[in-house]
């Protein structure tokens, strides 16, 4: 177990993450790593499978002490900037579908009391992030940034502003627990003429998957995606980072076993 211990951690460092990061792919404690690097604690059948996606190598590779270990993981996004700010740059008819998609999104769960903002950025996330992996397609194509509590659209606000000022949309504050939680009203319904039904489809399984959990949830939720553990704080989360997604995230993989069947 001790060759096996320093193994992985050669793994972890070349792969440029920290014992943390890891923790959160494996779904254990930060001491449960350094107790598996060290060589006191055994590693389970899963965390290997779990190991061996985050990697991109098989399970025999992994374990094979032979051979110097070497990783294929997504090069961490680097900061689109000018001028200090991050850059957006998302084309007019990508901001139009966010709005629908937005409109559409608060049509179906807004009126739920834990859909507050911090929520609405990691479901637009998760529809962006699980279309794309799945048809290799942008389906807004928004830009979201790596913030401590999880995926933020980057865009969003100017948006909203936009969809304040053609009354599209209504921003209100109300208390949620102990805080104040800033809520949106949908003023008019969403154009279905600019969605597909895939794309529908997709955005009902995450809101069925996803919208019944609070700020906390989704913030943790989204924590344990490979794209915001491989990117840097600040950072923007590039989309080619789904392909390296753990089976709990991926959505392509499920729907590859439902064409076998």
């Amino acid at each position: 177990m001790l060759k096996v211990g320093k193994r992985i951690k050669e793994l972890r460092e070349s792969a440029g993450l920290t014992q943390e990061e890891l923790a959160e792919i494996l779904g254990v404690s930060r001491p449960a790593v350094t107790s598996i690097e060290n060589g006191s604690r055994k590693v389970s059948a899963e965390e290997l499978v779990k190991l061996s996606r985050t990697f991109r190598l098989s399970v025999d590779a992994i374990l094979n002490l032979e051979v110097p270990p070497t990783v294929s993981l997504p090069t961490p996004a680097k900061k689109k900037k000018r001028g200090g700010e991050l850059r957006i740059n998302v084309p007019r008819r990508n901001v139009e579908k966010f709005k629908e998609v937005l409109l559409y999104l608060l049509a179906k769960v807004g009126a739920k009391p834990n859909i507050g903002e911090t929520v609405i950025y990691k479901l637009l996330y998760f529809i962006d992030f699980d279309f794309y992996e799945k048809y290799e397609e942008q389906l807004i194509g928004a830009t979201y940034q790596k913030n401590r509590y999880g995926p933020t659209p980057m865009e969003f606000q100017k948006i909203i502003e936009e969809m304040e000022g053609e009354r599209e949309i209504a921003k209100i504050q109300r208390p949620y627990f102990q805080y104040r939680q800033r809520k949106y009203l949908p003023l008019r319904k969403s154009d279905l003429s600019k969605l597909t039904g895939r794309e529908i489809a997709l955005i009902d399984d995450v809101l069925n998957r996803l919208s019944d959990r609070n700020a906390t949830e989704m913030s943790r939720y989204s924590h344990n995606d490979v794209p915001w553990i491989v990117t840097e704080d600040g950072d923007t989360i590039e989309y080619e980072a789904v392909f390296y997604r753990t089976p709990e995230y991926s959505v392509r993989e499920s729907d590859d076993e439902d064409e076998v069947s």
